[in-house]
Protein backbone atom coordinates (compact mmCIF):
# COMPACT_ATOMS: atom_id res chain seq x y z
CA UNK A 1 0.00 0.00 0.00
CA UNK A 2 2.82 2.79 0.73
CA UNK A 3 4.42 1.91 -2.55
CA UNK A 4 1.91 2.43 -4.45
CA UNK A 5 0.81 5.56 -2.32
CA UNK A 6 4.41 6.58 -3.81
CA UNK A 7 3.78 6.05 -7.35
CA UNK A 8 0.77 8.00 -7.05
CA UNK A 9 2.08 10.82 -4.86
CA UNK A 10 4.69 11.35 -7.22
CA UNK A 11 2.01 10.89 -10.46
CA UNK A 12 0.38 13.71 -8.78
CA UNK A 13 3.06 16.03 -7.91
CA UNK A 14 4.92 15.09 -11.93
CA UNK A 15 1.02 16.70 -12.63
CA UNK A 16 1.14 19.61 -11.08
CA UNK A 17 4.77 20.31 -12.05
CA UNK A 18 3.68 20.06 -15.96
CA UNK A 19 0.33 22.40 -15.08
CA UNK A 20 2.73 24.63 -13.80
CA UNK A 21 5.26 24.79 -16.30
CA UNK A 22 2.22 25.33 -19.03
CA UNK A 23 1.15 28.29 -16.78
CA UNK A 24 4.44 29.52 -17.17
CA UNK A 25 5.06 29.08 -21.32
CA UNK A 26 1.41 30.56 -22.06
CA UNK A 27 2.87 33.99 -19.58
CA UNK A 28 6.38 33.87 -21.43
CA UNK A 29 6.37 36.90 -23.53
CA UNK A 30 6.44 36.20 -27.06
CA UNK A 31 7.56 38.76 -30.08
CA UNK A 32 4.60 40.81 -31.26
CA UNK A 33 4.91 42.92 -33.56
CA UNK A 34 2.92 45.88 -33.42
CA UNK A 35 1.54 44.80 -29.75
CA UNK A 36 1.01 47.93 -27.90
CA UNK A 37 2.85 48.10 -24.66
CA UNK A 38 1.47 47.45 -21.35
CA UNK A 39 -2.23 46.12 -23.03
CA UNK A 40 -2.71 42.37 -22.32
CA UNK A 41 -5.44 40.46 -24.01
CA UNK A 42 -8.26 39.04 -22.03
CA UNK A 43 -6.66 35.42 -22.63
CA UNK A 44 -2.96 36.32 -20.93
CA UNK A 45 -4.87 38.01 -18.21
CA UNK A 46 -7.03 34.44 -17.44
CA UNK A 47 -3.67 32.57 -17.45
CA UNK A 48 -1.95 34.94 -15.11
CA UNK A 49 -5.58 35.31 -12.78
CA UNK A 50 -5.03 30.96 -13.04
CA UNK A 51 -1.62 31.27 -11.93
CA UNK A 52 -2.52 33.12 -8.92
CA UNK A 53 -5.29 30.92 -8.07
CA UNK A 54 -2.76 28.05 -8.08
CA UNK A 55 0.06 29.93 -6.24
CA UNK A 56 -2.71 30.70 -3.51
CA UNK A 57 -3.18 27.13 -2.99
CA UNK A 58 -0.23 25.92 -3.17
CA UNK A 59 1.22 28.81 -0.82
CA UNK A 60 -1.91 27.59 1.48
CA UNK A 61 -0.19 24.08 1.28
CA UNK A 62 3.25 25.12 2.17
CA UNK A 63 1.74 27.99 5.25
CA UNK A 64 0.09 24.60 6.64
CA UNK A 65 3.14 22.26 6.35
CA UNK A 66 5.92 24.24 7.18
CA UNK A 67 4.96 25.20 10.70
CA UNK A 68 4.58 21.51 11.85
CA UNK A 69 8.34 20.90 9.74
CA UNK A 70 9.48 23.25 11.93
CA UNK A 71 8.20 22.21 14.86
CA UNK A 72 9.47 18.84 14.24
CA UNK A 73 12.87 19.69 13.29
CA UNK A 74 13.37 22.00 16.25
CA UNK A 75 13.94 19.08 18.45
CA UNK A 76 17.42 18.24 17.31
CA UNK A 77 19.76 18.14 14.21
CA UNK A 78 18.63 14.82 13.09
CA UNK A 79 15.22 15.68 13.57
CA UNK A 80 15.71 18.48 11.10
CA UNK A 81 17.43 16.09 8.58
CA UNK A 82 14.95 13.89 8.33
CA UNK A 83 12.09 16.81 8.39
CA UNK A 84 14.23 17.94 5.31
CA UNK A 85 14.33 15.39 3.06
CA UNK A 86 10.52 14.95 3.61
CA UNK A 87 9.96 18.68 2.61
CA UNK A 88 12.15 18.26 0.02
CA UNK A 89 10.16 15.37 -1.87
CA UNK A 90 6.52 17.77 -0.95
CA UNK A 91 5.23 20.29 -3.00
CA UNK A 92 7.48 22.53 -1.03
CA UNK A 93 10.43 21.51 -2.32
CA UNK A 94 9.34 20.18 -6.01
CA UNK A 95 7.03 22.85 -7.17
CA UNK A 96 8.16 25.65 -5.46
CA UNK A 97 11.92 26.28 -6.32
CA UNK A 98 10.88 26.69 -9.59
CA UNK A 99 7.66 28.25 -9.77
CA UNK A 100 9.79 31.37 -7.73
CA UNK A 101 12.57 30.84 -10.64
CA UNK A 102 9.83 31.20 -13.19
CA UNK A 103 8.21 34.37 -11.56
CA UNK A 104 11.41 36.22 -11.19
CA UNK A 105 11.95 35.22 -14.86
CA UNK A 106 8.48 36.66 -15.94
CA UNK A 107 8.86 39.36 -13.81
CA UNK A 108 12.26 40.39 -15.23
CA UNK A 109 10.16 39.82 -18.76
CA UNK A 110 7.04 41.33 -18.56
CA UNK A 111 7.08 43.01 -14.77
CA UNK A 112 3.41 44.84 -15.74
CA UNK A 113 1.90 41.77 -16.25
CA UNK A 114 3.35 40.41 -13.39
CA UNK A 115 2.12 42.35 -11.26
CA UNK A 116 -1.29 42.24 -12.87
CA UNK A 117 -1.66 38.57 -12.13
CA UNK A 118 -0.51 39.38 -8.51
CA UNK A 119 1.13 36.56 -7.83
CA UNK A 120 4.62 37.75 -6.07
CA UNK A 121 2.50 38.96 -2.32
CA UNK A 122 1.33 35.87 -2.00
CA UNK A 123 4.82 34.17 -2.34
CA UNK A 124 6.08 36.72 0.02
CA UNK A 125 4.06 35.51 2.32
CA UNK A 126 5.79 32.66 2.54
CA UNK A 127 8.81 34.04 3.48
CA UNK A 128 8.37 34.15 7.47
CA UNK A 129 7.92 30.54 7.40
CA UNK A 130 10.55 29.47 5.31
CA UNK A 131 13.01 31.81 7.33
CA UNK A 132 12.01 30.53 10.89
CA UNK A 133 12.74 26.67 9.19
CA UNK A 134 15.84 28.00 7.89
CA UNK A 135 17.23 28.99 10.78
CA UNK A 136 17.00 25.75 12.25
CA UNK A 137 19.94 24.66 9.63
CA UNK A 138 23.01 23.63 11.82
CA UNK A 139 25.57 26.07 12.00
CA UNK A 140 23.19 29.10 11.52
CA UNK A 141 23.98 30.22 15.13
CA UNK A 142 27.66 30.93 14.80
CA UNK A 143 27.14 32.49 11.09
CA UNK A 144 25.31 34.84 13.29
CA UNK A 145 27.38 35.22 16.20
CA UNK A 146 30.25 35.58 14.09
CA UNK A 147 30.59 39.11 11.88
CA UNK A 148 33.13 37.79 10.05
CA UNK A 149 30.93 34.51 8.93
CA UNK A 150 28.61 36.63 7.24
CA UNK A 151 30.43 38.86 4.51
CA UNK A 152 31.17 38.33 1.52
CA UNK A 153 33.00 39.33 -1.06
CA UNK A 154 32.46 42.86 -3.24
CA UNK A 155 31.26 42.08 -6.73
CA UNK A 156 29.80 43.57 -9.80
CA UNK A 157 26.40 42.60 -10.49
CA UNK A 158 26.77 43.10 -14.06
CA UNK A 159 30.05 41.47 -14.92
CA UNK A 160 30.03 38.90 -11.91
CA UNK A 161 33.78 39.18 -11.78
CA UNK A 162 35.12 36.79 -9.05
CA UNK A 163 37.80 37.49 -6.79
CA UNK A 164 41.39 35.41 -7.67
CA UNK A 165 43.44 35.98 -4.39
CA UNK A 166 42.81 37.03 -1.07
CA UNK A 167 44.35 40.40 -1.98
CA UNK A 168 41.10 41.46 -3.67
CA UNK A 169 38.81 39.89 -1.42
CA UNK A 170 36.90 42.95 0.58
CA UNK A 171 35.12 41.51 3.67
CA UNK A 172 31.91 43.13 4.34
CA UNK A 173 30.50 42.94 7.81
CA UNK A 174 26.64 42.90 8.12
CA UNK A 175 26.83 45.96 10.40
CA UNK A 176 28.89 47.69 7.15
CA UNK A 177 26.15 46.30 5.04
CA UNK A 178 23.47 47.60 6.99
CA UNK A 179 24.95 51.62 7.52
CA UNK A 180 25.72 51.56 3.84
CA UNK A 181 22.01 51.29 3.10
CA UNK A 182 20.68 53.15 5.61
CA UNK A 183 23.23 56.14 3.91
CA UNK A 184 21.34 55.28 0.41
CA UNK A 185 23.58 52.43 -1.16
CA UNK A 186 21.75 49.33 -2.18
CA UNK A 187 24.23 46.15 -0.97
CA UNK A 188 22.31 43.01 -1.19
CA UNK A 189 23.99 39.18 -0.51
CA UNK A 190 23.19 36.29 -2.43
CA UNK A 191 25.17 33.47 -1.72
CA UNK A 192 27.23 35.52 0.97
CA UNK A 193 28.19 37.24 -1.57
CA UNK A 194 27.85 41.60 -1.57
CA UNK A 195 26.41 42.55 -4.61
CA UNK A 196 26.14 47.04 -5.27
CA UNK A 197 22.83 46.68 -6.88
CA UNK A 198 22.18 50.64 -7.04
CA UNK A 199 22.72 51.51 -10.67
CA UNK A 200 20.66 47.96 -11.39
CA UNK A 201 17.66 49.40 -9.15
CA UNK A 202 17.46 53.12 -11.09
CA UNK A 203 16.80 50.94 -14.34
CA UNK A 204 14.52 48.46 -12.91
CA UNK A 205 10.66 48.81 -13.85
CA UNK A 206 9.74 46.55 -10.38
CA UNK A 207 10.53 49.19 -7.59
CA UNK A 208 12.87 48.99 -4.71
CA UNK A 209 10.36 47.08 -2.76
CA UNK A 210 10.29 43.73 -4.82
CA UNK A 211 14.24 44.01 -5.29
Amino acid sequence: DQEIYSKERSASLDLLLRFQRLLVSKLYPADCVGQVPNTYSPDLLGVGSLLKKYTALLCTHISDILPVATSIACTSHRHFAEVSCVVDGDLTGILLPELVVSIVLLLSKNAGLMQEAGAIPLLAGLLEHLDRFNHLAPGKERDDNEDLAWPGIMGSFFTGQSCRNNEEVTLIRKADLENHNKDGGFWTVIDGKVYDIKDFQTQSLTGSSIL
